[in-house]
């Protein structure tokens, strides 16, 4: 299912469709890249040897970024002139970016044998400098100015950290050992990111194209709307459960926002919901994706491998915050409409579950059995391929769903965008991993990081929380986690709190500046498909996130919300936050279940109740909920009795 060709406010800053772009030789240079990519990655998964080639570690990187390298200078324009028409200059740094890959990639084997990150031969050196010069450009087209500034900054950094003051000194390398250890070595360009691409996110983009192609995104709309569609705000909620589960196989805020929001924020105006604020519940629930299990995006699997478990761990970890959110978004729909009397969709737009069951089976087979290779089987590189096959299998039966001519080469396109879109990216993030690493800096930053904050944890949260906003506004979800998994993750564990937690609270909040102004791409995306004001729509969408903005805080400061703990405590602990994110929900709407419109000093009542929740502890707890049941008793027995006196 694609964004409806009629949306005409879309923003100038949003992603620009290949599609318009690549024609002719140009489609099928790119399709034949995308083809080749994924040939290389299921014959290097499966180890399957096809005639005969079955590279090492290094060299099959280097082939890989080559490939999706130069399929990058092909699907994205250097400039805003180019977004139709694929230039001649392209058609250079395509075949430049082949030549220096496969030139590395040949000589893989020596180059582990005889240490070239140290010292190669001339040759080696100046394909290496292409690959970086190359590199570059790539994160500029797919990332932008502000990742390109933050690439050349830390990967030049070893040049000059030896002349920097303080915790900023580092070790100091000359210009060709700078390009040999970013190219050639293994902490940089081939570091891990690269790295977790290459052994697992390509996959779980196979799997993704895979239920886009074959009408899956039709089906989660469709089941949606039959789940939710009848409550109060029903359009509203199907927003946020569509765009939430969406989100997470796609992983992709703003395609979600594209793909979705043509169809769901026309529906909410219908009911009654005003054009800025049914784009602001478009842009959270959208956004929420990042976080939501099983597949949350690259950042997940590059999380995993930092903190060196299974993936399996993290969609555990994530699950509880990442329902927390979407309840919260729910919460503060439904409340929005009970407030303002607002109705669910005409019966007539509501499908029949049963027969959208009937139809969609395969997506909820092929998920189901995705999941359980992840959780039960741990069959992490393998698990999306295999859901891939069974997935296509099934849709093979189904004429509607058939994966045709057509829709192969539709499927073909989305994994060459996906991919080389996220190989460029990425390999421009290598370096700013390369540059903290080899100089030393990052161990130093967290240390310095600790002995300003003297001990306090909120002090440390507050700053993380911060950086990782400001990061978030010129960086993708992903690079602004990798920055700061090195640089401020490690100051959050020696201070005392858990890692996974930890983790997870920089990806939340590097994800939350996507609806935040003065930003807020997803906010701006939505506002150009509900034809909203931007501006009002970002303020919108901040005052929707504000319990959003809180819910990190819960879940670093209490381990059981990420499921780990005694299942006593993990109960405790949820029912605990639900009661939370209720409470600040109806403050911030105005309106109380069984109470009604509250009036400011309730309201202000309400807040602090819900507020107290949030630290785990067992006297803020009875408070909060101390002085709930009061309001409550308050209602029942002092006003509601005196409302109900005649005159």
């Amino acid at each position: 299912m694609k964004a409806s060709s009629d949306v005409t406010a879309k923003p100038s800053n949003a992603p620009e469709s290949p599609s318009s772009r690549l024609q002719g030789f140009a489609y099928w240079c790119a399709m034949g890249l995308g083809t080749l990519g994924l040939l290389m990655a299921i014959n290097q998964t499966f180890n399957l040897k096809i005639l005969g080639f079955q590279p090492l570690g290094n060299a099959y990187l280097y082939y890989l970024i080559g490939v999706f390298l130069a399929a990058a200078f092909l699907c994205f324009p250097a400039w805003s002139g180019a977004r139709h028409r694929v230039p001649w200059y392209d058609w250079p740094l395509a075949l430049a970016a082949l030549g220096a890959c496969g030139y590395l990639g040949y000589h893989g084997l020596i180059m582990i044998q005889l240490g070239w990150d140290y010292m190669a031969p001339i040759e080696a050196t100046a394909a290496s400098a292409v690959l970086l010069v190359l590199v570059l450009e790539g994160v500029r087209r797919c990332g932008g100015w502000p990742l390109l500034a933050v690439a050349l900054l830390f990967g030049t950094y070893p040049l000059y950290a030896g002349s920097m003051p303080g915790f900023l000194w580092g070790n100091e390398y000359g210009l060709a050992e700078t390009i040999r250890a970013h190219v050639m070595g293994v902490e940089s360009i081939i570091g891990i990111p690269m790295q977790v691409v290459a052994q697992l996110v390509i996959g779980f983009v196979v799997f993704g194209a895979a239920l886009t192609v074959t009408g899956g995104g039709e089906f989660f709309m469709r089941f949606s709307t039959a789940l939710m569609g009848r409550s109060r705000g029903g359009p509203a909620k199907v927003s946020v459960l569509s765009s939430g589960i969406l989100g997470s196989l796609s992983g992709s805020v703003i395609s979600n926002i594209l793909t979705t929001g043509p169809i769901t924020i026309p529906t909410m105006k219908k009911t009654g919901y005003p054009a800025h604020y049914a784009a602001a519940i478009e842009a959270c629930a959208s956004t929420g994706g990042t976080l939501m299990p099983p597949i949350m995006g690259a950042v997940a699997f590059i999380m995993a491998s930092f903190l060196g478990v299974p993936y399996s761990e993290i969609i555990i970890a994530a699950f509880l915050p990442a329902l927390l959110f979407y309840l919260a978004l729910i919460f503060q729909v439904d409340i929005y409409a009970a407030k303002r009397g607002l109705k669910g969709m005409p019966e007539a737009d509501i499908p029949s579950m049963k027969e959208t069951l009937k139809d969609g089976w395969p997506y909820l087979f092929s998920l189901a059995m995705l999941i359980y290779m992840l959780l039960f089987m741990r069959l992490e590189a393998y698990a999306p391929y295999y859901a891939t096959v069974v997935l296509l299998g099934i849709s093979m039966f189904k004429r509607r769903h058939r994966l045709n001519l057509k829709r192969a080469l539709a499927f073909i396109l989305d994994l060459t965008t996906s991919v080389s879109n996220l190989v460029a990216i990425l390999a421009g993030i290598g370096l700013v991993v390369g540059g903290l690493s080899y100089t030393g800096v990052a161990g130093a930053f967290s240390r310095e990081l600790l002995l300003y904050a003297d001990g306090s944890i909120p002090l440390m949260l507050a700053a993380g929380a911060v950086t990782s906003f400001v990061l978030g506004m010129g960086m993708t979800v992903s690079a602004c986690y990798i920055f700061l998994s090195i640089l401020l993750a490690p100051a959050l564990v020696n201070a005392g709190l858990n890692p996974l937690a930890s983790h997870l609270f920089i990806l939340y909040w590097g994800m939350m500046s996507y609806i935040t102004p003065p930003v807020a791409l997803a906010a701006i995306t939505a506002a150009g498909v509900a034809g909203a004001n931007a501006s009002k729509t970002g303020l919108y969408a901040m005052r929707l996130g504000g319990i959003l903005f809180i819910l990190p805080f819960l879940f670093v400061l209490n381990p059981s919300l990420i499921l780990q703990g005694a299942l006593s405590d993990i109960l405790v602990s949820v029912v605990t936050a639900v009661t939370a994110i209720w409470l600040m929900a109806s403050a911030m709407e105005g309106y109380l279940y069984r109470v009604g419109v509250l009036a400011w000093p309730l309201r202000i009542l309400v807040m602090i109740s819900g507020v107290v929740l949030i630290y785990p502890d067992i006297v803020t707890d009875a408070i909060g909920f101390s002085l709930a049941g009061l309001i409550y008793a308050w209602h029942q027995w002092v006003r509601r009795p005196m409302s109900l006196k005649p005159g």
